[in-house]
């Protein structure tokens, strides 16, 4: 199976925002990511929506979840900054299914190397590779 790393769409200034970073929400051109994302990704067969609880990334996902009709499981491993064995320990908890997994991009290049890009809206497929996962297949971000 796969696991689909899919990086929350864009959601405006960190600097300009006044409240709590993980209340950011998506701006507009975020929003539009959003829905392209539920067109792009519903073919993956996906069985579970396992994302960050921050704004961003819960919306990014919210469109293909009602597309999918499937519920937005809310994580706390996946929040920005968090420890890349804890994410860890989440896919592989995952390894049998073929999950969407929204989270930030520190989180997700701590996983794959930061040699590697994530822009925001991206995914990243993950294949099983022994212990762990290894970055397969990289889907840069729709556009319309």
């Amino acid at each position: 199976m796969a696991i689909l790393l899919l990086r929350h769409a864009t959601a405006g200034s960190r600097s300009r925002w006044k409240g709590a970073d993980e209340l950011r929400p998506l701006d507009k051109r975020g929003r539009r990511q959003a829905e392209l994302l539920a067109e792009s990704l519903a073919g993956y067969r996906t069985t579970r929506i396992v994302t960050s609880p921050s704004v961003r990334c819960v919306q990014t996902v919210e469109p293909l979840a009602a597309r999918l009709e499937l519920p937005v499981e809310e994580r706390d491993e996946l929040g920005e900054g968090k420890e890349s064995t804890a994410v860890r320990a989440l896919l592989e908890e995952l390894r049998d299914e073929t999950p969407i997994v929204c989270t930030h991009g520190d989180v997700i290049l701590d996983l794959i190397g930061w040699e590697r890009v994530a822009k925001k809206g991206s995914t990243w497929i993950l294949q099983p590779d022994g212990a762990g996962f290894a970055p397969a297949v990289y889907l840069s971000p729709p556009t319309k």
